[in-house]
């Protein structure tokens, strides 16, 4: 074999290899996630945009002040930024003038909820298994630079509120769990305020172990299910020391 056929023959692995790990994710993965052209004023503020593979994705404005708005009619999507170093104890505010109504978060299909913000860990949960990592290496073989969290606690208002706090995410393949701040019944128009402590949290979730560091943050909404209307805001993100 001629080099010129064997740098033809690594090159065409290469791309077989590539081929069969993004349809072992794309088996894996209920709803893989993709990256989308991000606004400048977005990119400004340190976000990007992403969105989930089949649903059109929401519409995320930047404000002035350093917040986000979010407007949906039966979408979903998401955005992330780098989450600034300093400590576990997360602060924000939001508000929800416009959303879907209560949905059970526990039960696949028909869960909506109006946001979640989720926290990324760069670190693995105690019992993180060889599946669990494996699925996790496909998607971040999908997702490219963007380096994936290796755990997540997601805080979410909406559901019915008579979740379990927290349960185990439907989609997360047991690297992500879900405490419901605000049910879908919570008094609309007005700002509520949030300080939570991640690394208490992510302990309660993940059953002890070393907390690892704050990886990522990430402001999501999903109305898909329902079609509903959405119209909300979240600002003042802070990550400080406890």
């Amino acid at each position: 074999m001629t080099p010129g056929q064997r740098s033809r023959e690594d090159g065409a692995l290469r791309r077989l290899a590539r081929v069969v790990a993004l349809l072992m994710a794309a088996a894996f993965l209920a709803a893989p996630a993709e990256r989308l052209p991000t606004p400048d004023a977005l990119r400004d503020a340190g976000w990007a945009k992403g969105a989930w593979s089949g649903i059109e994705p929401a519409r995320f404005e930047a404000l002035p002040d350093g917040g986000l708005r979010i407007v949906a009619a039966g979408q979903g999507s998401f955005v992330w930024r780098a989450a600034d170093p300093g400590g576990h104890c997360l602060s924000w505010r939001w508000r929800v003038d416009a959303g879907p109504p209560p949905t059970p978060l526990g039960r696949r299909g028909g869960d909506d909820r109006a946001i979640a913000l989720t926290v990324g860990f760069d670190g693995w949960p105690p019992d993180a298994g060889f599946l669990q990592r494996t699925k996790h290496a496909l998607t971040q073989a999908v997702a490219g630079d963007h380096r994936l969290p290796r755990s997540m606690i997601v805080y979410v208002w909406g559901g019915t509120g008579e979740e379990p706090r927290p349960f185990a995410s439907l989609y997360m393949h047991g690297l992500g769990h879900v405490f419901v701040l605000r049910p879908a019944t919570t008094e609309g128009g007005r700002w509520f305020e949030e300080k939570i402590d991640v690394a208490r949290d992510w302990r309660l979730a993940f059953r002890g172990g070393p907390v690892p560091p704050v990886l990522e943050i990430n402001v999501g909404t999903d109305v898909d299910d329902t079609g509903a209307r959405l119209d909300a805001r979240i600002d003042q993100i802070r990550l400080a020391a406890c």
